[in-house]
């Protein structure tokens, strides 16, 4: 590689031309027969990182979310090429995904999408006193049994609608723990919505972390003292009925979402 090629790789892609340009280069490496479709390329003001693609009338559209603008080329080549390939159903390359989850995990990056989502996303809420179990109380109770009351109280809600696979979210960005409606039930144990939202407020005792380049939201320290919760096992035996009666096939450790 030449010292011409080395600066192009590596110079910022700061407008919509550039990247129209790099979502071509991708096309022509993806797409070995022509004609190829055209691209109409842009920046985006996404909340977060979300970036698109659609092809419509034989053209691609992509948007790319604004926080990017100014990154290396090598940086949104590689997004290009992740988004081609998932257009077309292709293999993602895996090295196009090294590279960009890499810039994901920069400080900076993460910084500028957090404040992205805080000032232009929004959480949908409904309330923490469900028609069976109020959220706030039981917050209250496993505040002060497994956390000596310490956790600072964040928006509480029922979810606007029930959900089969994820029965629980912690947004630390709005300060939101969701519960799934699903649970505010009669016939689901009170143990059960309590472990669900204990597994969430763990999320605020354990924030997500970079290790060695991917965001670990379940490190060791969260798994032991999750096994604190006082009927760990039988909580999760009664997720998984839970999820056998609804048709999901999600793993039990993954009904409760970060």
């Amino acid at each position: 590689m030449d010292q011409y090629q080395q600066l192009h790789l590596y110079e910022a892609v700061t407008s919509d031309e550039i990247l129209k340009a790099v979502f071509d280069q991708a096309l022509r490496e993806s797409l070995k027969k022509e004609p190829r479709p055209i691209v109409e390329a842009r920046f985006y003001p996404y909340t977060g990182l979300s970036s698109t693609i659609r092809l419509r009338r034989g053209m691609v559209f992509a948007r790319v979310s604004d926080i990017l603008r100014g990154s290396p080329r090598e940086v949104l080549f590689a997004l290009a090429c992740i988004l081609v390939a998932k257009l077309y159903r292709q293999r993602t390359p895996k090295v196009q995904e090294r590279i960009y989850k890499a810039h994901t995990l920069d400080p900076s990056i993460r910084e500028a999408s957090e404040v992205s989502r805080k000032s232009r996303g929004y959480k949908i809420t409904t309330s923490e006193q469900g028609k069976n179990y109020d959220l706030g109380s039981l917050f209250s109770d496993l505040n002060g049994r497994y956390f000596k009351g310490a956790l600072q109280r964040p928006v509480l809600s029922w979810s606007s609608r029930p959900t089969k696979r994820i029965l629980g979210h912690h947004d630390h960005v709005h300060g939101t723990i969701i519960i799934s409606c699903t649970l505010d039930n009669a016939s689901i144990p009170k143990f059960v919505v309590e472990y669900v939202l204990y597994h969430e407020m763990l999320h605020i005792q354990h924030p997500p972390h970079v290790v060695s380049g991917r965001t670990v939201y379940h490190g060791r320290a969260f798994r032991e003292e999750e096994r604190r919760f006082g009927r760990f096992n039988e909580a999760l035996k009664w997720l998984e009925r839970l999820a056998v009666r609804s048709g999901s096939r999600t793993r039990k450790r993954r009904r409760c979402s970060s």
